[in-house]
């Protein structure tokens, strides 16, 4: 088993920052294949970023390309998605999501508002 743990989220105003983070713990070898996706209200979740499982190379939507960077710390088996230049059209409740082996889990969720 493995247990996903967000923090980070909160209210910020269009064009501001806010930074991200993911805690993995329990039965987890290596922050590959873990990444963000994210849940817009009506909408169906999507990928935002997230590290290859087997290469480790991290992707980008392109609706958040050169905006996001997604980063990690494998010795605390965490990673960050930091959020620069927000717009509204990113609100929504970010998801932690590890996959690889077959498996996938996920955390439970914090919510990102954009709003003036």
């Amino acid at each position: 088993q493995v247990q996903l743990v967000e923090s980070g989220g909160g209210l910020v105003q269009p064009g501001g920052s806010l930074r991200i983070s993911c805690a993995a713990s329990g039965s987890i070898s290596s922050t590959n294949g873990m990444g963000w996706y994210r849940q817009a209200p009506g909408n169906g979740r999507e990928v935002v970023a997230r590290f290859g499982s087997v290469t480790g190379s991290d992707t980008y939507s392109e609706a958040v390309k050169g905006r996001f960077t997604i980063s990690r710390d494998n010795a605390k088996k965490t990673i960050y998605l930091q959020m620069i230049n927000l717009k509204t059209e990113d609100t929504a409740v970010y998801y932690c999501n590890d996959f690889k082996n077959g498996l996938t889990y996920w955390g439970q969720g914090t919510q990102v508002t954009v709003s003036s």
